[in-house]
């Protein structure tokens, strides 16, 4: 009765999806009162399961980490939109141009990807544009605190003067603290296993534009997300926006 629907589902996540998220899908969406150790049969049987890839990290650095204040102290509870964002920097391999850079401001509040820059070179430019980004489209009427390491495009001169122009607080992590930044690495990790590690992308560009379909068409508006009641990053920020 449910096969047809169940890959339906998966098909369209492009096997991104799991069983608790077709059956989220199921039964909220679509009225259906099937359990979760139900679809898990059904998957079984159709022989489908969500795609499972780890992260490859292509290499670490040595350099020397001077320590920087954390505003957040690891409290990433909000009430609303751009109250908290948080920036990291990941690397996308492509067979002509080699190793480029994905710079990703999320918010805290709704897990939406709202800022984001792709370079071939990892520079505090990377790194300013995608806050730019975030600010150009969510336009904040507060002060907002950006989390982000303690790497050295987050660290330059450049960067802390673009963040005090626009009413930014700076937060830093703590040296060898990966916690601190766990949401947008999450992101990243995410990013990796449901679309960079099932492609092989021959440049900048043809990376850049499946990057740019992932967060915009994917991440923010079709995968519900199950910290925020598995509504859309997008869906939960309009219905904010509604009530402000």
């Amino acid at each position: 009765m449910y096969e047809e629907e169940i890959l339906k589902i998966y098909k369209d996540s492009k096997g991104r999806y799991g069983a608790p998220k077709i059956h989220k899908v199921l039964r909220e969406e679509r009225g259906h009162a099937i359990s979760l150790k139900r679809v898990q049969r059904i998957m079984k049987k159709l022989n489908i399961k969500s795609i499972i890839i780890k992260k490859f990290r292509p290499h670490s650095s040595k350099s020397k980490i001077e320590a920087k204040e954390n505003v957040l102290k690891r409290d990433f509870s909000t009430t609303t939109i751009n109250e908290k964002w948080v920036t990291d920097i990941t690397y996308i391999y492509t067979l002509k141009d080699g190793w480029c850079y994905l710079a990703s401001v999320l918010d805290f509040h709704t897990k939406k990807i709202i800022g984001y820059a792709f370079s071939k070179t990892m520079d505090t430019e990377l790194a300013i544009k995608a806050v730019e980004n975030a600010y150009i489209t969510q336009k904040p009427k507060n002060t907002v605190i950006l989390h982000s390491d303690l790497g050295s495009q987050y660290t330059s001169s450049k960067f802390d003067d673009y963040l005090n122009e626009h009413n930014i607080v700076h937060s830093f992590s703590g040296k060898g603290c990966p916690y601190d930044n766990a949401c947008i690495e999450s992101f990243h990790a995410t990013l990796k296993k449901e679309e960079v590690n099932l492609a092989t992308y021959y440049d900048f560009d043809a990376a850049r534009l499946a990057i740019f379909e992932y967060i915009e068409s994917w991440y923010n508006r079709k995968r519900p997300h199950s910290s925020i009641g598995y509504m859309t990053p997008q869906q939960l920020e309009d219905a904010l926006r509604k009530t402000a």
